[in-house]
């Protein structure tokens, strides 16, 4: 025994960098937390992408074993192993000869409190089944009917996934590094404990596992295997070398996904719930709906897009279907979700997509199903995110020969944001250096080879304008990076280019921070510094790359002129309160300027489309030399109050002429309106197993009564999924609900809630609960 953990500590200081520190495998535990720093945006250490030869159509061979069964005395095709199918093991089989060896039980030692499943990072998982980490050992026990002897007696471990081929895991001395292979860890009587060591490339998903040996094949239906991708694993493609990363990206039920405009950014909490009992079930029948075949499930980048495309219900009846209409009376409100968990089990249960949902449901639903099959995932928002609908890279704006907008041609948009996703893996299919963080974007926008997906793209592509490089680089690049060119036709016809803005799109690029619940903003890794000499190349390279001509354009003439205008906005008006705005209008002559202006006012959806403008004043301001001056606009509630649709949000469009020089003036402004926290209040001390009590209050601001309110509740470990319906609630009036609940995991948790009601939604609160 002494030798085998010796020989088990040289090969997790070789595969593992938790187990460098120099353990023995028996202590091998959760590390304590990751180095401190801002780690590289690149894999560290190189790519480790295979850990064998790569075979056409995804297969992996290493020195471990053969998949599809192997004699492991000469390498031959065992054709006698079928999968689920006994060998000799049956009530009507003869009796063995004295002394063979006959499997009496198998025990996959599959406790959530066990060594396999702490070491593997798989404790918090509400399943009973033995979930592990691929490229990672894991402990087995096989009781005989007779004394096992290790140094005669020969037996084999076999897993076999859906109906693919078995794979044979042989007894080896040596385990392959990230190959297949089983060991006699410890003999005692009738008991052999094996180390049983999954390739480093295993398609990811549940196994039948069952333990051959001289008597037959001993198969139990219920040795069921999960095996996922390990960010623990240095020979795995999802290899992250920090433990504070990998405890975020990975393990982390709890995020905070961002909203509202970049001068006024919002947040909400959201309960991803990768561990949530039945959650990972859902998330292996949306591989299968995706048509992932078990050779496919090993490689992240094939895994990735297909969660990419599966994510929302174009094409192929994915997960959530996608509604802008402001109409969601057949389903949910996608500003009323708080978490992931009802969302893929409702869709496991009907095989539907679930109504309804938009960017950040897309994006933070991926986040859970990436997380929950172990590759790092994280939620990203992009504030004044380009829809590049003509891929020519740009955000185009037409106007006929008046400066009327040609609405024909105006399919361009910018949204106030966009979420997207974050994952981290190699990159074998591409040039050096593209390994490490990768965009992949689930909301339905742009078809990717006739298929509505995205990604996955290196963010280092992206931010370099090189959109050559896969998958649908042009289309991120233009999310982030492109330029906002008007236009103006010509009496012949033709174009011109009468204004580019270069910093109109791409700002604030945020996501949650390592270990708290700050936002952390990332711009830098999609983009270099706007207005940098390496920003300007970047948009000068991907034009060059992309496979769009320009407009027919002439010649650029931009106006250029000397009275400057700025919007100033009250920040986060609460909802029911007026809206103050100051317009501040600079002369930078030496002469004295008269300016007319128009101001409008349009209630905004959040993906850029504005409604008819419900608001519109005229003045005219008289400007001495150098003097600055400020004009007053006041909404008032009455105002805007039934003009409202989802996210609040409002669009402030200034344009006008100065008299003297002509020079034409315009401005976009958008703003939002902010709406109450919901208060949660959590009584006594939270213990597993013991019911707690926990108060959720919500005090409706507005004068006018909210008709059909209604709480959604849910925290990991702490509550499932809740809808509790609360009827109208009156004018300046609270309303409160009383939630018993039972508290199933330790640790720190969160209990996140969300109401909504027809006349205002939005509205949500957390609370942290610490369970003993």
């Amino acid at each position: 025994m002494s030798r085998y953990v010796e020989r088990k500590k040289s090969w997790w200081q070789r595969c593992c960098s938790c187990c460098s520190r120099g353990e023995d495998v028996d202590d091998y535990v959760r590390g304590p937390g990751g180095t401190g720093g801002r780690p590289s945006d690149r894999v560290t250490g190189g790519d480790h992408s295979s850990g064998g030869d790569r075979i056409p159509g995804g297969e992996t061979t290493t020195g471990g074993g053969i998949s599809g069964g192997t004699d492991r005395n000469n390498g031959r095709p065992n054709s006698n192993i079928e999968p689920g199918r006994p060998e000799n093991n049956n009530d009507n089989s003869p009796s063995m000869p004295t002394g063979t060896l006959q499997i009496k039980n198998v025990d996959l030692l599959k406790s959530r409190t066990g060594e396999n499943r702490r070491s593997h990072h798989t404790d918090e998982f509400e399943y009973d089944e033995l979930i592990v980490r691929r490229g990672q050992p894991f402990q087995i026990c096989v009781t005989f009917q007779r004394s096992f002897n290790p140094k005669s007696d020969q037996v084999c471990v076999i897993l076999n996934q859906g109906n693919s081929q078995p794979i044979t895991l042989p007894l080896v001395k040596e385990f392959d590094e990230g190959g297949w292979g089983c060991q006699v860890a410890e003999a005692s009587g009738q008991n052999a404990t094996l180390w049983v060591n999954t390739s480093a490339q295993a398609g990811v998903g549940k196994y039948q596992l069952s333990v051959k040996s001289g008597a037959g094949t001993y198969n139990d239906a219920k040795l069921k295997v999960y095996i996922l991708f390990n960010a623990w694993c240095r020979m795995d493609s999802v290899f992250m070398d920090n433990e504070s990363w990998r405890q975020e990206y990975v393990l982390n039920e709890i995020g905070r996904i961002y909203y509202g405009t970049e001068h006024q950014i919002g947040e909400r909490s959201w309960n991803y719930g990768q561990f949530d009992k039945g959650v990972m079930d859902a998330v292996l029948y949306i591989m299968d709906r995706g048509g992932l075949s078990p050779a496919s499930r090993g490689d992240p980048i094939n895994v990735s897009r297909v969660i990419s495309a599966m994510v929302n219900s174009m094409d192929d009846n994915g997960v959530v279907a996608g509604s802008w209409s402001g109409e969601y009376a057949d389903g949910v409100n996608p500003v009323a979700w708080v978490g992931s968990v009802d969302i893929l089990l409702r869709y496991h249960q009907t095989g539907a997509p679930v109504k309804y949902g938009q960017c950040w449901v897309f994006a933070a639903v991926t986040t859970s199903v990436l997380r929950c099959l172990g590759i790092p995932g994280r939620t990203i928002t992009n504030f004044a995110s380009a829809h590049d609908t003509d891929g020519n890279l740009t955000f185009d704006v037409y106007f006929d020969e008046n400066m009327k907008p040609l609405e024909d041609k105006n399919s361009d948009s910018v949204w106030n944001y966009h979420c997207w996703n974050d994952c981290w893996m190699t990159r074998p299919d591409l040039p050096a250096g593209y390994s490490g963080w990768q965009a992949i974007d689930a909301t339905p926008q742009e078809t990717s080879n006739g298929i509505y997906c995205c990604g996955p793209c290196p963010l280092l592509a992206v931010k370099n304008g090189l959109v050559n490089i896969k998958y649908d680089a042009p289309f991120l690049f233009a999310e982030v990076n492109s330029d906002k060119v008007f236009y103006q036709r010509t009496a012949n016809g033709k174009f011109k280019k009468v204004h580019v803005e270069e910093r109109a799109v791409g700002h604030c690029i945020s996501t949650k921070a390592v270990g708290s619940n700050a936002r952390e903003d990332i711009t830098y890794l999609y983009k270099h510094p706007e207005g940098s000499a390496e920003e300007r190349n970047s948009v000068r390279t991907a034009a060059k790359y992309g496979n769009k001509p320009m407009p027919d354009v002439v010649a650029d003439t931009e106006d250029t002129g000397d009275v400057s205008l700025s919007i100033e906005c009250q920040d986060g008006v609460s909802m029911g309160s007026d809206i103050n705005i100051r317009i501040l209008l600079k002369n930078g002559s030496g002469s004295r300027r008269t300016a007319s202006l128009s101001m409008a006012i349009a209630v905004m959806y959040y993906n850029g489309v504005c409604k008819e403008s419900f608001k519109n004043e005229e003045c005219s301001v008289s400007l001495n030399p150098g003097e600055v001056k400020s004009v007053g606009m006041t909404v008032s509630y009455n105002e805007y109050r039934t003009q409202l649709v989802d996210q609040s949000a409002m669009m402030l469009t200034v344009s006008g002429i100065v008299k003297e020089s002509g020079q034409k003036l315009a401005k976009q402004q958008t703003f939002r309106i902010r709406t109450p926290d919901l208060i949660i209040k959590v009584h006594g001390e939270a213990v597993v197993g013991q019911q707690i009590v926990a108060e959720i209050i919500f005090q409706n601001p507005l004068q006018t009564t909210l008709h059909n309110g209604c709480f959604h509740v849910e925290g990991p470990g702490l509550q499932r999924p809740k809808v509790v319906q609360v009827g109208d609630v009156g004018p300046m009036k609270t309303v409160s609900i009383t939630e018993r609940f039972t508290p199933r995991r330790p640790g720190p948790r969160q209990l996140v809630a969300s109401f909504e009601s027809n006349e205002m939604s939005l509205v949500h609160g957390v609370t942290e609960v610490m369970v003993q």
